[in-house]
């Protein structure tokens, strides 16, 4: 059982005339799953330091899609406004740092993708549930959710100010 006539990748292997076990991708070959070809939106990440820029436009249905998605994942730990008072956390679970706090809300928009990718801490990664571009809609909502926090009457719209006053 030990030595197993079995090719091991990227060793070499008597099999073929090139003695490869690994063999050349077929001319044409296409991805069967999703081509992971642009690193900024899979990751986070711009090279090796994390984005500080969205890899895309966000607008109003980003931040729609952003905050149902919140809502279905973060929310049982984070809380609905992200102080990290979920649902989870009234139950004994341990409670995740608030996104209001100073370094959080200075923290480029990479490092938020990059641990719903990757996880950090206690938290789980969610790579497999929540697709690239679900993580940067849920980034840029948790950044309204910041904002939200921590706005003054400055940061309304002139033409909205008359509604809330």
């Amino acid at each position: 059982m030990h030595d197993q006539p079995k090719p091991i990748p990227l060793r070499a292997s008597t099999f073929f005339a090139d003695e490869r076990s690994a063999r050349p991708l077929v001319e044409g070959t296409v991805a069967r799953e999703r081509l992971r070809d642009d690193t900024l939106l899979e990751t986070g990440k711009a090279g090796n330091d994390e984005a500080t820029v969205f890899p895309f436009r966000v607008d109003a249905r980003v931040l729609a899609r952003g905050r149902e998605r919140y809502d279905i994942y973060c929310s049982p730990c984070h809380g609905r406004t992200g102080n990290g008072d979920g649902m989870v956390v009234r139950r004994g679970f341990r409670r995740p740092p608030s996104y209001h706090d100073d370094r959080l809300r200075e923290a480029p928009v990479g490092h938020f993708v990059d641990v719903i990718t990757n996880g950090f801490g206690a938290m789980a990664d969610y790579r497999q549930q929540v697709e690239p571009r679900d993580r940067w809609a849920i980034t840029a909502y948790i950044r309204a959710l910041q904002l939200s926090e921590h706005a003054t009457i400055a940061d309304v719209p002139a033409a909205e100010r008359a509604r809330l006053q």
